[in-house]
């Protein structure tokens, strides 16, 4: 089950925008919902997400998600249904983007970020959610949509395609070497190659091998096999690498920022304490 909503985020990118809804402004909101939401469930997200009245909404189908999704995984897997719904919230310029969601169960927000990264998105803050815990992956393709009518701007198809299939590899190997490790590894490849970019097979599969190393993972070779043809494809498109730089650093800055802060203080004080009483309580059963 897990699988199948790995296609109902990606699929959220499919359409050429109408241009109707440009020129929107900081701060303002635009929605999309899954087109097979019920009336009350429509309501009850749009309520949820804190949505004006007059929000632009944006509809996805289930067309769309098979359309975008198609191409990485069964139709089984797609399913015949579009749920999942987004909000996107135009940030301040150099505010970088950031990523919560809520009954999101297979797509982390790091493999949002990364994903939203590579499509061009910036200055954006999102937020994923659905009715009921599904996979997270068709929210992406509205999330795109979305931006594409608050930006007034059109993301080349083959740039769309790429971010879906970054979504399903990460998800994919999240499930062999853990979901933080797969986020930071493909964040971690881009960074390098927005840096160094790659002149051939050899010195792509050095960066990623490093970047394995860096985070103490294994790749088997299918893996390394399916990231070469991904990162191939990816290095060869016409993606602006200084903004994709720009964006991870605001990504990474945003963490830092958060564990300097009285709320990362905080926690961290809260899980130093809570591993002081577990050891206390470990010795009180041998002693």
């Amino acid at each position: 089950m897990k699988k199948i909503l790995i296609y109902l985020m990606l699929s959220l990118l499919i359409f050429n925008p109408v241009h109707t809804f440009a020129d929107l402004a900081e701060g303002d909101m635009i929605v999309t919902l899954g087109e097979n939401l019920t009336t009350s469930q429509k309501e009850t997200l749009l309520s949820e997400m804190g949505a004006p009245e007059d929000v632009q909404i944006v509809t996805v189908s289930n067309q769309e998600e098979h359309q975008y999704l198609g191409k990485y995984v069964s139709k089984a897997l797609i399913g015949t249904k579009a749920i999942s719904s987004s909000a996107i919230t135009i940030q301040p310029k150099g505010a970088g983007i950031s990523v919560k969601t809520k009954n999101i169960n297979w797509v982390t927000d790091e493999m949002y970020v990364n994903a939203l990264i590579t499509a061009g998105v910036k200055d954006a803050k999102v937020y994923i959610t659905a009715p009921i815990t599904v996979s997270g992956t068709a929210a992406l393709t509205g999330i795109i949509k979305a931006y594409e009518i608050s930006a007034d701007t059109t993301i080349p198809e083959e740039v769309k395609q790429a971010a879906n299939q970054e979504m399903v590899e990460t998800a994919k190997l999240g499930d062999s070497i853990g979901d933080k490790n797969a986020a930071a590894l493909i964040a971690k490849v881009k960074e390098e190659i927005a840096k160094n970019k790659p002149k051939n097979d050899q010195e792509l599969q050095k960066i990623i091998e490093q970047a394995a190393n860096d985070l103490n993972v294994t790749l088997t070779d299918e893996e390394m096999k399916r990231l070469m043809d991904f990162f191939n494809k990816l290095k060869d498109l016409n993606i602006d690498w200084n903004q994709v730089s720009d964006q991870l650093n605001k990504a990474k800055d945003r963490i830092s920022k958060f564990l300097q802060s009285e709320e990362g203080q905080g926690f961290l004080d809260k899980l130093k304490q809570f591993f002081i009483w577990l050891i206390d309580a470990i010795k009180a059963i041998f002693s």
